[in-house]
């Protein structure tokens, strides 16, 4: 199974002077774990995740002062449609993240998780004999 049979094409976009507060609640309404940030100052296309968030707020920064673009990763790792379900896990697992960004011709195409990655595998693994 590829990439894009798992991955998300509806992205929740924010910019970098949405505050935390903003993202969060927006993240919260979408039911997503991550944000695409776009900001063409900063090199382009970012990523915000709950754990971002949650680090700035453990931190005890303030949601409601705190901007996205200085809690973005920017050095993103990006997957292409073609990945199979494999190359997606072993770039999170090698990366220690649970998102990625999936670009198709340099455009935003959509948001591998986790989540979606174990939603098409479990299907198949139910038939699976028991070890």
């Amino acid at each position: 199974m590829l990439v894009r049979d798992a991955m998300s094409t509806v992205i929740l976009t924010v910019g970098p002077a949405h505050t935390l507060r903003q993202a969060a609640a927006l993240m919260s309404a979408r039911r997503v774990g991550a944000a695409v940030v776009l900001d063409p100052d900063a090199g382009g296309i970012g990523i915000l995740t709950e754990r971002d968030i949650l680090n700035s707020v453990g931190l005890g920064q303030n949601p409601d002062t705190e901007r996205t673009h200085a809690h973005t990763t920017t050095d993103v790792v990006f997957a292409a449609p073609a990945w199979t379900l494999e190359d997606a896990a072993r770039a999170m697992a090698h990366g220690g993240f649970r998102h990625l960004v999936v670009l198709d011709r340099g455009e935003v195409a959509g948001i591998v998780s986790v989540r979606d990655i174990i939603r098409c595998w479990a299907p198949a693994r139910e038939h699976a004999p028991a070890l």
